[in-house]
């Protein structure tokens, strides 16, 4: 079975891995001119962690560890307000055990298919025309072939998901808009990751790595776009001036700001599609189903996503069949990941001095052992609920 994959990010290779497992035949194609290495730290969790034990690349991912110990909520001065430390659970805790930078596992995923897919990048789906046996597809560059199926494992903004697989798509605000980018390191950096509230609804986050520099994250309540549209203005000047009073690390990281060539800037919405399948075409990844940054959830989805995807299309002789239970089986999966709990993100925004002091209170409660209960509810997002399938049994029978 010959497989197109759009998008060499996380959910792709993923894809790609598990279906050579099978015997298929993948070719992916990515609209960047090479691998896209850069992003902030994410995390593997729960089902994911099990699948990534599957693949076994557990001990790589741990090896590529951005070393972060536990999260620090910090005051003005930098002191702690509370503390959380990394645990050795696969989903408690608002540091998993596996944190690992974005790029770094998207190249680790690369490495391990690249051998086995024929990857193209600077190359972009046009045209896809669904036929009984085939689907024709035409690149932006030129030509056209013919695949079996034609995955598009896609990013929330993805360009060819409305056009091809003709699904309705429901977006949902969270309100928050968060900016990410980089800074040097500097000797008063520890290995936690810092969180300070402003007033007015917004957070600086700090974050360790394992290249020497620290992980920035500036998010604020807003439905508001800041991109780089140039009738929008310069992202860097209205995040400057957004976060100009807001004390603490501000001075630090704005100063930071000013060199960053990493910047990326996105408003947070949720995606749902009412189906992600259509005939040869179907959605992987954000492009069906974004649950968010916030849900913690992200990359976790991604590689259960296609280690569902794959291994049901190998254990059906129809593509529809296998398509059909890829969805069967991912939709309350990911319905509870887009669940998030009430008040999200608003209640850790919170704008006033008595909305912030009720924050810092019970994040200081959370941090007790007599609150162990709350703190699992409050930091564990729902990435074991979810019994996954086993087709090891296929992989065998595929690849002879």
């Amino acid at each position: 079975m010959r497989v197109l994959i759009s998008g060499a990010g996380i959910a792709g290779p993923s894809l790609a891995w598990w279906l050579q497992r099978y015997g298929f035949a993948c070719t992916v194609v990515e609209r960047s001119p090479t691998l896209r290495t850069e992003g902030q730290n994410v995390d593997i969790r729960g089902a994911a962690r099990e699948v990534v034990r599957r693949m076994g690349l557990d001990d790589e991912v741990a090896a590529r560890s951005t070393g972060e110990q536990g999260t620090r909520f910090i005051d003005g001065a930098g002191h702690s307000v509370a503390e959380f430390p990394v645990t050795h659970s696969d989903t408690e805790g608002a540091t998993a055990e596996r944190e690992i930078l974005r790029g770094q596992l998207a190249s680790l995923l690369y490495e391990q298919t690249r051998g086995a897919a024929d990857y193209r990048f600077g190359h972009r789906i046009a045209e896809v025309r669904d036929g009984e046996r085939e689907v024709t597809v035409s690149f932006d560059q030129g030509g056209s072939e013919s695949f079996d199926l034609v995955v598009l494992a896609e990013g929330v903004n993805s360009r060819s998901r409305d056009s091809i697989v003709n699904t309705a798509i429901t977006e949902r605000s969270l309100g928050l808009t968060i900016a990410y980018y980089s800074v040097e390191r500097s000797a008063a950096d520890d290995d936690w990751w810092r969180w300070y509230n402003a007033l007015g609804g917004r957070t600086i986050s700090l974050r360790p790595d394992n290249l020497g520099r620290i992980r920035v994250s500036l998010s604020f309540l807003s439905d508001a776009r800041v991109d780089s549209d140039p009738d929008l203005g310069s992202p860097k000047d209205e995040l400057t001036e957004r976060f100009r009073d807001a004390g603490g690390p501000a001075g630090r990281v704005l100063a930071g700001l000013a060199d960053a060539d990493d910047l990326y800037v996105e408003r947070l919405r949720q995606i749902r599609a009412d189906r992600w399948s259509n005939g040869r075409t179907v959605l992987l990844g954000d492009a069906a189903w974004c649950a968010t940054p916030v849900s913690g959830m992200g990359t976790s989805l991604a590689v259960v996503g296609a280690y569902v995807l794959a291994g049901e299309l190998a254990a059906h002789v129809h593509h529809q069949d296998g398509l059909a239970a890829y969805e069967r089986v991912m939709r309350p999966y990911v319905d509870q990941a887009q669940d998030l709990p009430p008040g999200t993100p608003r209640l850790a925004h919170p704008r006033s001095r008595p909305g912030l002091a009720a924050f810092r209170t019970a994040l200081r409660l959370a941090g007790s052992p007599a609150f162990a209960p709350v703190r699992r509810r409050m930091f564990a997002p729902p990435a074991d609920r979810l019994q996954l399938p086993d087709f090891r049994h296929l992989e065998t029978t595929r690849s002879s």
